[in-house]
């Protein structure tokens, strides 16, 4: 009974560290909204299996300046080498290009699993 509760955590383990094919995120967007600007991201999910996004933390860069950072909350399912659009807030718009970075927070197959990310964000005229 041990040896085969062993054997599970170890298999739990094994699948949690498991390489993965991570999320891809591209900047398809941006929207004045009258309390702040707002960047569709395209989010894509390459693995051969849904996944179920639940946080976005990220931070909008310009050179070394950070100019916006938070994070936004999701319940959005991917299915299986699709793509979904998240709506991003950005406090203030910059006339230099811009770095969207941050941290997916996932769950596939059932393990909760962080994803680094990264898309460029042209300036607006």
């Amino acid at each position: 009974m041990i040896s085969r509760l062993a054997f599970l955590i170890a298999l739990g383990f094994a699948a949690a560290c498991s390489p993965s094919q991570s999320p891809q995120m591209r900047v398809i967007g941006v929207q004045d909204a009258p309390r702040h600007e707002v960047v569709f991201v395209q989010v894509t999910n390459p693995a051969p299996r849904p996944m179920r996004l639940t946080k976005l933390e990220y931070t909008f860069a310009a050179g070394s300046a950070t100019i916006s950072e938070g994070s936004v909350y999701l319940q959005r399912d991917i299915p299986a080498n699709a793509a979904i659009v998240v709506e991003v807030p950005l406090e203030a718009l910059s006339e230099v290009p811009m770095t969207l970075t941050g941290k997916l927070t996932a769950e596939l197959d059932q393990i909760v699993r962080i994803f680094k990310v990264s898309a460029a964000v042209a300036p607006q005229k």
